[in-house]
């Protein structure tokens, strides 16, 4: 079974390996891919791996041995699902093996709009500290967690962790989701409209997956319903946002601050206006990627891959 991976230099830039793979059929991973080389470089394969690269129904059909498309993620919209069925190819996807890692950066980027340490920390590299009068000093208001609303939009796996990091650092937690949920452990957890969400929150975070309802949930009427001291935080979908909305909302100090992993296009063109915000943290979609989590995905994209050779198709997602 001849095994291509299109896009494997995110999964593993040389600090895993690909042995669970290998031992499945001849492997052959290619870094990137480029659009007009996915059907030569997949040709002849029976399985082919992606994270990004993507599988259009013309791509799909242009590969008659192809049998399994397997996405080293957890969102699949690079892979046109529909025609993979029709062509009798199976889709598996990697559900639930960055949780841990995305909340960490969910309070990553909340702790550097609380405590700005990263400008701190230059500030006294640049010598300010030591020429200073006073034995501490801020370079802007900081902020305690104890008591601040975070409301959240969207209750599956990451957002209940997230939530019960929330209340172990005293916060309150609101949440809007398709399906309220009853979790052990998260009795204190509120359920609101959407609107209120906006309205009452000191921190909005986004966790649900981008749906036609889902898309840019965030714009200039629901920007306009939060406090001017709230932050907005993203590690889901940049679709979730439109950009120009919060990039004017934080130049006209509509709200506080944003943090952002993740954005509408990426790597975002050079006049994405977030990129030149005020008060826009943006790390470069990293949240899924602590080697813990790649070695989870890994593992589990390995294991899809074996037990549909052994025709018990785990995590299909068509």
């Amino acid at each position: 079974m001849k095994i291509v991976v299109l896009d494997g230099f995110t999964l593993n830039p040389g600090d895993l390996d690909w042995n669970e793979l290998e031992q499945l059929g001849e492997l052959v991973v290619y870094d990137r891919t480029a659009r007009e080389d996915i059907v030569g470089r997949a040709a002849g394969a029976e399985v082919v791996l992606t994270n990004k690269t993507p599988l259009s129904a013309e791509t799909i059909r242009s590969l008659p041995e192809l049998r399994y498309i397997g996405v080293l993620a957890t969102g699949y919209n690079i892979v046109d699902t529909k025609a993979a069925a029709e062509q009798g190819v199976t889709v598996t996807n990697v559900p639930d093996y960055s949780t841990h890692s995305v909340v960490q950066l969910v309070f990553a980027l909340l702790m550097e709009h609380a405590y700005h340490a990263g400008a701190h920390s230059s500030a006294v590299h640049n010598g300010r500290w030591s020429a200073g009068p006073d034995f501490s000093f801020s370079l802007h208001p900081l902020m305690e967690l104890a008591g601040k609303t975070i409301g959240m939009i969207g209750y599956g796996q990451i957002g209940q962790q997230v939530a019960k990091a929330a209340l172990a650092f005293g916060m309150n937690v609101i949440v809007h989701t398709r399906t309220e949920k009853s979790v052990p452990g998260l009795e204190a957890v509120r359920f609101v409209p959407i609107d209120e969400l906006f309205r009452s929150s000191d921190i909005v975070t986004l966790h649900c997956p981008l749906t036609p309802d889902t898309t840019e949930v965030v714009n200039a009427r629901t920007l306009g319903l939060m406090k001017r001291t709230a932050l907005l935080i993203n590690t889901a979908r940049g679709g979730h946002i439109h950009e120009q909305d919060l990039a004017d909302a934080l130049n006209g100090g509509r709200i506080a601050g944003a943090g952002l992993d993740v954005l509408s296009v990426e790597p975002p063109a050079i006049d994405n206006p977030l990129l030149r915000a005020a008060n826009c943290v943006i790390t470069p979609h990293i949240g899924w990627a602590t080697v813990e989590a790649r070695r989870r995905l890994m593992a589990i994209a390995s294991a899809n891959l074996r037990s549909f050779q052994l025709g018990d198709v785990r995590n299909r997602v068509n």
